[in-house]
């Protein structure tokens, strides 16, 4: 049998291990005795836990937080030299605008990404699981975003096929414009009262449209009106002698002027001239003012629609 001192040393030294058990306690346990406190007495006794807790965040996320913040920076600088090169290299090269323009927008966006992906694995997020969570993700959006996918595939198309260009006058899904833009997704064009028009790509590569810029030289049909008792030849003449004084005309191929219709009121003589496509619009203005103040200092008449009405009467019947 055990002696009795023995026993009670034994007891003892249990006893004391229960209390070193119970005297340590966790962060957690150590949390939620700060949330236990009652008086402000209580607060101060636990002030160095929180304190030691702070320290712990501190040392464990302090110096990854610092080198992420500094990695980021760093990286949006090196993105922006990158950029910069890129554009004036481009420019050596004599690179489209669109298709400069449409490189560094998808140059920026994709590094950034993988910018992201860099300051996230600094940080401790498992990049491998992320990449897993980003493809899966990435095949739900492109189902949810097809339409902008479809879009993103036109502007590449665009770029390649060249339909227009920047600056160019277009005609399509019912607007009319100038080319500013080839977006990534979308197309930015103005129109002539500046109007600022978006047009998504794959309406532009999948649809007709109009491109007014295409070629250097355009032709202008106009019909003008004579009465019937104006002398047709000096009509002619007097149109002849307007084209031939306008600077802008093309000499070849050389104007036209014809009878096209004879009209229940009118004599109508089309002109047919050929410019520069950026003269278009102005030279068929200038053309319709010269010719109404010619024509009246001519005495050539502009007829307007009428109709001749005979009465008949007949006299008394004899009674």
């Amino acid at each position: 049998m055990l002696s009795l001192p023995l026993l009670s040393y034994i007891s003892q030294a249990a006893g004391d291990a229960a209390a070193d058990s119970e005297s340590k306690t966790t962060p957690v346990e150590e949390v939620k005795s700060i949330m236990d406190a009652r008086s402000i007495d209580d607060l101060k006794e636990q002030s160095n836990v929180i304190w030691d807790l702070v320290v712990d965040a501190v040392v464990t996320f302090g110096p990854k937080l610092v080198i992420a913040i500094l990695l980021l920076f760093f990286g949006l600088f090196v993105i922006m030299l990158l950029r910069k090169f890129v554009s004036r290299a481009c420019k050596v090269r004599n690179l489209d605008p669109a298709v400069s323009g449409f490189v560094l927008s998808l140059i920026g966006i994709g590094l950034r990404i993988l910018l992201v992906i860099m300051v996230l694995g600094v940080l401790g997020v498992p990049t491998a699981s992320l990449g897993f969570v980003i493809g899966a993700a990435s095949l739900a959006i492109g189902f949810a975003m097809k339409n902008t996918l479809a879009n993103f595939a036109s502007g590449i198309i665009i770029l390649i096929l060249k339909p227009f260009s920047l600056g160019d006058f277009i005609e399509a899904k019912g607007f009319t414009g100038t080319v500013r833009e080839i977006q990534m997704f979308n197309t930015v064009m103005t129109t002539s009262d500046n109007k600022r028009v978006i047009i998504p790509n794959s309406d532009l590569s999948s649809s007709s449209l109009i491109n007014y810029s295409s070629e250097s030289s355009r032709r202008i049909d106009v019909v003008f009106g004579i009465g019937y008792q104006d002398d047709i030849d000096h009509a002619f003449s007097v149109l002849k002698k307007i084209v031939d004084d306008d600077e802008r005309t093309h000499k070849d191929p050389e104007p036209l002027i014809k009878v096209v219709n004879l009209g229940d009121n009118s004599v109508d003589i089309n002109v047919r001239v050929w410019v520069d496509s950026g003269d278009f619009a102005r030279y068929k203005m200038d053309l319709l003012e010269t010719v109404k103040k010619t024509f009246d200092a001519e005495g050539i008449s502009f007829p307007f629609p009428q109709r001749e009405v005979t009465l008949h009467t007949e006299g008394p019947s004899d009674s």
